[in-house]
Parts: structure tokens; C-alpha cells; sequence
């Protein structure tokens, strides 16, 4: 694999979170490319927004946040978000000249006899003093499971395999979910299908502005849960369930009436142990996604509940690991703070260590 390449940071993913700490370890100081580096796996700028479905456009988005020092300005609010972000990215990739490479999927991460960490991918390897994990969840989809799943004569598919309602056109729809994802699906499903949401709790529904600090009170819940070990849950829902005009009109039309998740699933639908029974051809799992974290396994920092425990963006027990989108920052709400708070934690530590090593 050749010799390694030395490098103050590393930072791991270049979706928004990935970016903003790349732009606050520039302001900082260190020099692109000899002081740190950006490692995406994605062959384009966009993070995992120019993985979404088409028909999500910046209207219908939760909500995109900008990054440190660019606006965000899209043309129209109807265009594409898998267009109009990854756009935005790759312009302020430009803009900062950010240190970017890839595609370059890394696979483990280690510690090296000398104390710093080793990052390993199949195009190459790099020898850093600090890391920074942006890797966020799109890459790791969770379904869970249920008796009988493995007998369905239908189509199962996640949230990321969605590329459009016209394919559901006149079919029987059972959205599993209680997220902003199932919310805007079945906004879009039930002009096409017939449509059935169920989910493990009753929605909570938010009327009203959403601001900074209900922000970072939701944060802040995430957070302690994260610190403590425990799972984090996520951020989004946290908040609840944004009333847009159109979900408003989409509660009037009952499209969002919700029943609690089945017991089982049939080869021809879904059933209830009361006796219910929904006849389904597709079911569609907006179950939202865990952590792309499985690299840094060498590195042995979780719990036995699977969670990386943190103090701000600092893992505990290996504070020069840094951890941006996950946990609390697993959200654009949170994310652009944590590469502020990433990149200062960091370069705090490195001038420390520079500091001891001119004293011993």
C-alpha cells in the first residue's frame, strides 16, 4: 500500500458536517493538505443529499442549513435537493479550497505505536495526530424485524431505494415510520396509491416556528443521552413533526392518520394480533439509519449498548477522535456547531502536544 501519508487531521466524510470542520480547522491554521486532509467516499461533492429521491426538492426538506461563510441561495425552492445541495457543496469546496479527496472510503482506523492514529482505505493510507469522524448514517440503513417478514410475496424497500411515486401508481402502500421522511412520502404516495402509515408511537406534531432554541434544547437531550452512554436517538426527533401548509392539508385529508405498528407480517400484508389485517404489495421502511462508525472498531470505544460515548464532540475515551454527525450533531440543526467545536477541541490538543514535546 505504500508508505503512509503524515497529516496533523484527518477528517473522515464531506457531507456538511465533514465541510464545517474542514472551513474552522482552515481559519485555525492549519494548512490544507499538510495539516489536514478531507477523505470522502462519495465520487462527487453532496454528501448524502445527492442520494435523495428526485422528487424531494428544497421546499420539502426538513431543512437545509448553511455552512460557516456561504449562503445558500438556490435558484427556486422547487428545485431538486439531490441538485441544488450537492451544487452548493462542490461550490464551497471550491470557495475554500478544502483539501477534498476522493473517492476514498476508509475501512479502519487504528492507533499507531507512536500515539497517533492510522487511517487505512484502498487507495491509501494516512498517519495523523487527530481524526475527525463525519461519516454520518446514509450509507447504514435500518430495517427492523418482524415475524413473518421473510413470507412477503410484495416489494420491501427502505427510504433510500425510493426514487419516486409514479412506480406505486395504483398499488396498496404501507409506510412504516414515524420520521419526517415517512411524513413526506406519504404526501406523496397517496396522490398515487392507497397509502397505510403505521408507526411504534403516536406522531408529535409541532405547530408553530421552530427556532435556535428549541434547536438546542433538542441537541442538548441528544446529548446527555450520548454522554451517558445510552442510544441517542435522533435529533429530528427530538422535535417533532414540523405542520407545513401542505402537511396541514394532508391532516385535513386524513392521508396522516396513523395506526401503531403491526405484530406480523403475511405474504399478503401486514396484521395486527386484534385481528386486523392490511393487505399490502409494497412496504415501504422509512426506519431511518444508524452510524457509519464501523471503522473505527479497531479503536474498541463502544459501549455494550453500541454507542461511542462523547463529551461535546470529543470521544471519552479518546478525546483526539472527534465525532461530527452523530449522536447530537446527527443533523444539520447540530452540525455545523459540532465542526466549530471539533476543529477548535483539536487544535487545542495538537498545540498541547506540541507544546510538551518542545518541553521534554
Amino acid at each position: 500500500m505504500g508508505t503512509p501519508r503524515d497529516v496533523d487531521v484527518v477528517v473522515i466524510g464531506a457531507g456538511q458536517a465533514g465541510l464545517s470542520t474542514a472551513y474552522h480547522l482552515a481559519r485555525l491554521g492549519l494548512p490544507p493538505g499538510r495539516g489536514f486532509v478531507v477523505l470522502d467516499g462519495d465520487a462527487a461533492p453532496g454528501g448524502a443529499w445527492q442520494h435523495r429521491w428526485p422528487s424531494l426538492t428544497i421546499a420539502t426538506t426538513h431543512r437545509v442549513h448553511e455552512l460557516p461563510g456561504l449562503p445558500f441561495t438556490p435558484a427556486s425552492e422547487d428545485l431538486p435537493a439531490a441538485e441544488a445541495v450537492p451544487a452548493y457543496f462542490a461550490e464551497y469546496e471550491r470557495r475554500f479550497e478544502l483539501p477534498v479527496q476522493r473517492p476514498v472510503r476508509v475501512t479502519a482506523v487504528r492507533r499507531t505505536g507512536d500515539g497517533r492514529f492510522l487511517v487505512s482505505a484502498p487507495q491509501g493510507e494516512w498517519r495523523a495526530r487527530g481524526v475527525v469522524n463525519a461519516t454520518g448514517t446514509w450509507t447504514r440503513p435500518f430495517v427492523p424485524r418482524y415475524p413473518g417478514q421473510e413470507t412477503f410475496r410484495g416489494r420491501q424497500l427502505h427510504t433510500v431505494g425510493y426514487r419516486g411515486a409514479a412506480e406505486f401508481t395504483g398499488q396498496s402502500v404501507v409506510v412504516v415510520g414515524g420520521g419526517a421522511s415517512a411524513v413526506q412520502l406519504l404526501g406523496e404516495l397517496a396522490a398515487v396509491a392507497r397509502t397505510t402509515w403505521v408507526t411504534r408511537r403516536p406522531p408529535v406534531w409541532r405547530e408553530g416556528p421552530f427556532g435556535e432554541e428549541q434547536g438546542r434544547e433538542a441537541v442538548a437531550r441528544v446529548a446527555e443521552a450520548v454522554r451517558a452512554g445510552r442510544t441517542p436517538g435522533s435529533v429530528v426527533g427530538a422535535t417533532g413533526l414540523v405542520v407545513t401548509p401542505w402537511v396541514r392539508r394532508a391532516l385535513d385529508d386524513g392521508v396522516l392518520t396513523r395506526l401503531p405498528v403491526f405484530d406480523r407480517i403475511t405474504p399478503d400484508g401486514v396484521a395486527w394480533d386484534d385481528g386486523r389485517t392490511v393487505r399490502a404489495d409494497v412496504i415501504l421502511w422509512a426506519t431511518g439509519f444508524r452510524a457509519a462508525v464501523g471503522h473505527l472498531a479497531p479503536l474498541r470505544l463502544r459501549t455494550r449498548d453500541g454507542v461511542i460515548r462523547l463529551d461535546g464532540t470529543s470521544a471519552v475515551d479518546e478525546p483526539r477522535l472527534q465525532l461530527v454527525g452523530y449522536g447530537p450533531s446527527a443533523s444539520t440543526i447540530g452540525a455545523n456547531r459540532a465542526g466549530r467545536t471539533a476543529a477548535r477541541t483539536l487544535r487545542r490538543l495538537l498545540d498541547q502536544d506540541t507544546e510538551l514535546a518542545r518541553s521534554a
